[in-house]
């Protein structure tokens, strides 16, 4: 190797001449210090990154709630997607969300929605304020070539603003998550020519020469790495060109379909959320899953006489969550939701950075609007906190009785760095999330 690679390198990555495609590289060895610790060229601390991740019509709590306080808690059916990362998360319950119990207009899941994303009342048209991933973002997003993004999986188009989005600029401002990997790998890597948007090229062929000419300056360890993140981003490609031409066709609300193959979908979005990390285009995201009082099918799972919000009640349509079979199908429901989550953390675990991976300087959280969906209880919230090696308490369920917003100052400010400051409902930090070493890298 020459000599260290500057960060402004990996921002810049490869272009090509006369044409829009871009694509950043992934933080290479040789950007870092000897320690792995700080890109060396700057003296620049790694960065921290958060993701909110959100499915609705929570949980089934038998099957998802641990018995046991402390580290030695056992798995429980839901959970066990993310048995291996078992040490890299943090199990919280207990948790109110009081601002979704203030009177006002709109349903339980309107209500608990906007509570639960920003703290604040449904307005009777969508939040009433920033959500959580905003307010982060509005501090820590300000360098990157995007302050934030908003990704989704669901098509459906069920239900009003705040059922649709979970991302918001503030009063009734939503932000749309993107929900067609084509759209979100478009923005990432630049608008395409005309010979490769109907994918008959691959957008690596503009930069195959900056590509060669990089790989002869790079030592071993950074060819390999430089060649699997072409070869990764190659394979999204073609997984994007393979999807049937109906999967971006957005359904009439009250439609009675299925999912189109979203675990399919979810993995594209999870992919390209790795890669927008990993080349440092943002640093904050929302996930959105499913909506919120989602009306959709799971044919993969089985589960198709009834929709996903039928499953929680005892409508006539379903076996709901009052009867056994009910329960078993929501905890097949909620598994597979886990199973999504747990294969973006190993995404982001699977790729290096300086002296560790992106889900050691990641912090996550996977939020419901509701914890039993059948009670549409908006106190006893469960949340999964994952990542972040460092100062961040993790391998434990904690049982607590601070709200939401409290784990959210927490996480920005004591885990991330963030320095927020308040948030709406939050009246005092969750000291058992915290690990008393603090990470002197925090960024």
């Amino acid at each position: 190797m020459r000599g260290p690679l500057s960060r402004r390198t990996l921002l810049k990555g490869l272009t090509f001449a006369g044409s829009r495609a871009l694509l950043p590289l992934p933080p290479l060895a040789a950007m870092f210090n000897a320690a792995g610790t700080a890109y060396a060229a700057e003296n620049a601390k790694r960065e921290t990154r958060f993701v909110l991740w959100f499915n609705g019509n929570g949980i089934v709590e038998k099957y998802w709630i641990p018995n046991e306080t402390g580290r030695n808690y056992t798995m429980t059916p839901c959970l066990a997607p993310l048995a291996s990362f078992r040490e890299q998360m943090h199990v919280v319950t207990g948790l109110d969300n009081p601002a979704a119990r203030m009177p006002g207009p709109g349903n339980d899941h309107h209500r608990s929605m906007s509570a639960l994303v920003t703290g604040t009342q449904f307005t009777g048209r969508g939040a009433g304020g920033p959500s959580i991933d905003q307010t982060i973002a509005a501090r820590i997003g300000g360098e990157t070539r995007f302050r934030s993004l908003q990704l989704g999986v669901s098509q459906e188009s069920f239900g009003e603003s705040v059922q649709r989005n979970m991302s918001w600029a503030a009063y009734d401002r939503p932000l749309p998550p993107e929900m067609l990997p084509h759209k979100l790998f478009d923005r990432l890597f630049g608008q395409r020519e005309i010979g490769w948007v109907n994918r008959k090229r691959s957008v690596l062929d503009a930069i195959r020469a900056d590509a060669n000419a990089l790989q002869g300056n790079l030592g071993a360890e950074d060819q390999k790495r430089l060649g699997e993140h072409l070869d990764s981003i190659r394979d999204v490609e073609r997984s994007i060109a393979s999807m049937p031409p109906q999967y971006y066709k957005v359904d009439e609300p009250e439609y009675d379909g299925d999912m189109k193959d979203w675990p399919r979908i979810a993995k594209l979005q999870s992919d390209l959320l790795a890669h927008a990390f990993a080349t440092r285009q943002t640093r904050v995201a929302s996930y959105m899953l499913t909506k919120c009082q989602g009306l959709t099918r799971f044919p993969w799972l089985g589960h198709t006489a009834a929709r996903h919000h039928d499953y929680t009640h005892r409508d006539g349509k379903a076996p709901g969550m009052d009867t056994l079979d009910g329960q078993r199908i929501m905890r097949d429901i909620c598994r597979w939701h886990v199973e999504e989550f747990a294969y973006l953390l190993g995404k982001l675990r699977s790729i290096p950075e300086g002296d560790g991976t992106l889900l050691d300087r990641t912090a996550l959280l996977f939020v419901h609007e509701h914890a039993e969906a059948n009670d549409h209880k908006n106190n006893g919230l469960s949340v999964i906190l994952a990542g972040f090696h460092g100062n961040l308490a993790t391998g434990t369920h904690t049982r607590t009785t601070g709200t939401v917003a409290d784990l959210y100052l927490t996480v920005a400010d004591d885990v991330m760095g963030a320095g927020i400051g308040k948030f709406p409902t939050a009246e005092r930090k969750l000291s058992d999330l915290v690990r008393r070493q603090a990470d002197p890298e925090r960024a």
